[in-house]
């Protein structure tokens, strides 16, 4: 029986939002000085706000000033390319314990990823982490443009899982789990607070509570 373990990725294995909001005003005040007069910035607290919707919604939360909505929709994509790119170099912070757990969770599962970023995301991550090797699969909302719970349900159906869980941080992620059919585990370190449901409060933590679903 193949036993996989899916995880979310911002508030979960990282923490980017600080180098995120660098990006997207190094892009506004350097690339974008077109649109200066509409006085654009973007904070750390927006960015955490915003983790784990679909990146499509970005530019019409972050930037309501600008009348728009195309120019809005276009700029939030603009900003998101340019994310990429610059967390190559940057990175993000990633959470105590994730590199020397998930090869813990190797030896018994195989490990995926899946989010609502934009492609390229994901592989900064890795990259950053050091944790290419790790993963089986990913899959993020900019290859497909579908929702979380879908593309669960595609990487389960791809690689053939036959018992899986998904290990995220917000109430998003918890209904996209339900939605997919498959438990969720809730890493209250993270950017959002899920009640009622298995939970660690470190990533140390994650194989006991992985063990007593999946076993």
């Amino acid at each position: 029986m193949k036993k996989g373990v899916i995880f979310d990725l911002d508030g979960t294995l990282w923490d980017a939002c600080e180098a995120i909001a660098d990006s997207w005003n190094e892009y506004l005040t350097k690339v974008r000085t077109d649109l200066k007069e509409f006085h654009l910035s973007v904070n750390e607290g927006d960015v955490r706000r915003l983790c784990g919707r679909t990146m499509d919604v970005f530019g019409d939360e972050l930037f309501p000033q600008i009348p728009d909505e195309k120019v809005r929709r276009k700029l939030g994509e603009e900003c998101c390319a340019y994310e990429v790119e610059y967390l190559k170099h940057s990175g993000g912070r990633i959470y105590p314990g994730v590199q020397e757990t998930l090869e813990r969770l190797r030896e018994k599962y195989s490990l995926y990823i899946v989010s609502n970023c934009q492609v390229g995301y994901i592989k900064d991550f890795l990259t950053w982490s050091h944790t290419e090797d790790l993963f089986e699969d990913t899959e993020d909302y900019g290859t497909t443009l579908k929702a979380k719970d879908e593309n669960i349900r595609m990487v389960i159906a791809r690689n053939k899982i036959d018992q899986a869980v998904y290990v995220g941080d917000t109430v998003m992620d918890h209904k996209s789990a339900a939605k997919a059919g498959v438990p969720f585990i809730h890493c209250r370190f993270g950017f959002g607070r899920v009640e009622g449901v298995p939970g660690v409060d470190t990533f140390f933590q994650l194989p006991e509570v992985i063990a007593s679903i999946l076993e």
